[in-house]
């Protein structure tokens, strides 16, 4: 008898020696939680059903759970932004949340100009880095990896932004973070999952691709490489679906470029991502993303990427709850990644406050294509978001002229036009063109254009036709 009971309590003490309570690296130390929402606290325990206790400092308010199967997760309601804070997990053990703050969190996510930090390349990059000391700004960063299945937790840690943290971390998402502190005053959490190179389609719940024909399809055209994922799927495994429990204010998203090899697809593949991922989070979140830059494209003249950024700006115009920044000013044909990432993360900071943070009096977006009227062998296009007004930009055009405007009559031929700015319209001409029925504007890999509103913002590439594209990608 006596050594059964012995047997039970070494048992018992060998157990509890190696019981443990986990969590998933999103919750840690120096972490930001969204503000006056309800966020969940989850993770894992070897007791398989113990209960467990979830108490943050800010009301001291205990949430008793149970666990299942040695999962548990709690919701806590959380105050207006401040800090700082803590959160006690108990069980078995207990483990504490230290630094916690509650402020505004946004992810943001892409390929390489999202991902592009400012040790690798951005203009006054010495004096950003050393000026980057905001202690109520923190970063996590998602690691590089792919998965053939989704995956519970993911490697990574908050950290504080310093000049230390901050080379390392996405400049566009930083200059977002910076600009939304600044003009909130409330702590900003930075997440940031991106891969360069990656198309949209790896960031997509594979079975969404895999179902729709058209889309596997065109999935398919994408090479595989050694540096990054090609596959549906396999990053939204890896670097998504770890974040899903985790309460986001919205998405900025840089990505596109490597989409130009099945281009025509972007029209449905970046919807899909942005409607799955709500799906996924259960949040209808605001998502902001770039337009992307021009660059030679080994084609300057070549539309594959004009029909990338045109299947955006259907996006913007169709999908709820989106905005879209245009880099046309500030690229670089020769580079694909542009060193100004500081008007980038501005311009989407911009929308952010105009849309989520009630600062709609100020100019947010370039002027946008709205409609237009054939007058004899004149067109007349009108623009929504024109700010105080519509202007050329000299410094862009090296002349008087608007530049990248091309129109074309029934035959379906282009040609480049003449245009200029009547009041809030353009108006467009050619004297090659009798009968004009389209126009297309910077509809090409490297277009230029120098047409702006009187705030800075440069206007979208466009097109006013739907006829079929000559694509080296189709």
């Amino acid at each position: 008898m006596k050594k059964i009971v012995l047997l039970i309590i070494t048992i018992f003490f060998f157990n509890q020696a190696f019981a443990e309570i986990w969590l998933p690296s999103i919750l840690s130390d120096n972490m930001v939680l969204q503000q006056q929402s309800e966020v969940t606290i989850w993770g894992w325990t070897t007791n398989a059903n113990e209960k467990l206790s979830i108490t943050p400092s800010w009301d001291n308010n205990s949430v008793e759970i149970q666990a299942y199967q040695g999962k548990w997760k709690g919701t806590l309601t959380t105050p207006k932004a401040g800090g700082v804070y803590t959160i006690t997990i108990k069980g078995h053990e207990e483990i504490i949340i230290k630094n916690v703050l509650i402020g505004e969190v946004w992810l943001g996510s892409g390929q390489s100009n999202m991902q592009w930090t400012p040790s690798q390349g951005l203009v006054n990059a010495e004096n950003e880095i050393k000026n980057a000391s905001y202690p109520e700004i923190r970063f996590f960063q998602v690691v590089r990896h792919t998965a053939l299945t989704p995956q519970e937790t993911t490697r990574g840690k908050w950290l504080v932004c310093s000049p230390e943290t901050m080379k390392n971390f996405s400049s566009v998402a930083y200059f977002f973070g910076r600009k939304l502190h600044k003009d909130l005053s409330v702590p900003v959490g930075l997440i940031s999952s991106n891969w360069g190179g990656t198309p949209v389609e790896t960031w997509i719940k594979e079975e969404l691709i895999i179902e729709d024909v058209k889309l596997n399809k065109a999935a398919k055209k994408i090479q595989s490489n050694p540096w990054r994922p090609n596959k549906p799927g396999y990053a939204y495994n890896a670097m998504i679906y770890p974040l899903l429990n985790f309460n986001i204010a919205g998405v900025i998203w840089y990505q596109g470029e490597s989409n130009t090899a099945n281009a025509l697809s972007y029209y449905k593949s970046f919807p899909l991502l942005i409607n799955s991922w709500r799906k996924a989070f259960a949040k209808d979140f605001s998502f902001y993303f770039v337009q992307i830059a021009p660059f030679n494209y080994g084609n300057p003249q070549g539309v594959d990427a004009a029909v990338v950024r045109d299947a955006q700006l259907k996006t913007m115009l169709t999908v709820p709850k989106t905005g879209m920044v245009v880099v046309n000013d500030i690229g670089n044909l020769e580079n694909i990644h542009p060193t100004n990432k500081q008007d980038v993360g501005k311009r989407l900071a911009l929308w952010a406050l105009a849309k989520d943070y009630g600062k709609s009096n100020q100019v947010y977006s370039g002027p946008i294509y709205k409609s237009m009227e054939i007058k004899k062998r004149k067109i007349m296009l009108h623009f929504d978001h024109i700010g105080s007004g519509l202007m050329q930009s000299r410094k862009l055009s090296g002349g008087k002229n608007l530049k990248e405007f091309y129109i074309a009559g029934e035959d379906q031929k282009f040609y480049p036009a003449k245009a200029k700015i009547v009041g809030n319209s353009v108006v467009v001409t050619s004297k090659k063109v009798k009968k004009p029925v389209v126009v297309r504007f910077a509809f090409t890999n490297a277009a230029l254009p120098n047409l702006f509103n009187k705030e800075g913002l440069p206007a979208s590439a466009f097109r006013t036709d739907d006829w079929e594209l000559n694509l080296k990608s189709k």
